[in-house]
């Protein structure tokens, strides 16, 4: 039914500016505004073309509990220091073994790190 209609993924933060910010600085990803005043929106361009609406929620804004996007990388160990240099902070979760890093490398599923944007949204970078 949809197979050749447009379509793209949202999710909400708190602050705009602080997502154009660390969604286009720190991620070095093109992340232009559309819009004006209380209907300004972001719009992430991903590898390939794909976009992502970012919208901004203020206080009505709950970080999503699952991981919003998913950057598929050649060398996470590359990408994992590339992002420490850059101040992220790396997220460890319960019932996962982690390294130094801040890497999970379970044998059942590719090597993954998570990460927060700055209104919590879970982001991740992983190597099969």
């Amino acid at each position: 039914m949809f197979g050749s209609t447009p379509a793209f993924s949202s999710f909400s933060v708190d602050d705009l500016d602080a997502a154009r910010a660390f969604y286009g600085d720190t991620l070095g990803l093109q992340a232009g505004e559309e819009g004006s005043g209380d209907m300004r929106m972001l719009f992430l361009t991903l590898a390939g073309g794909a976009r992502v609406l970012v919208y901004p929620k203020g206080d009505q804004h709950s970080p999503a509990s699952f991981t919003v996007l998913n950057f598929q990388v050649d060398d996470i160990d590359a990408a994992v220091d590339a992002l420490k240099d850059k101040g992220v902070e790396f997220q460890r979760y319960p019932g996962f073994e982690f390294d130094d890093k801040g890497i999970c490398r379970d044998t059942n599923g590719p090597a993954i790190a998570w990460f927060t944007d700055p209104a919590k949204n879970v982001i991740a970078v992983l190597q099969d």
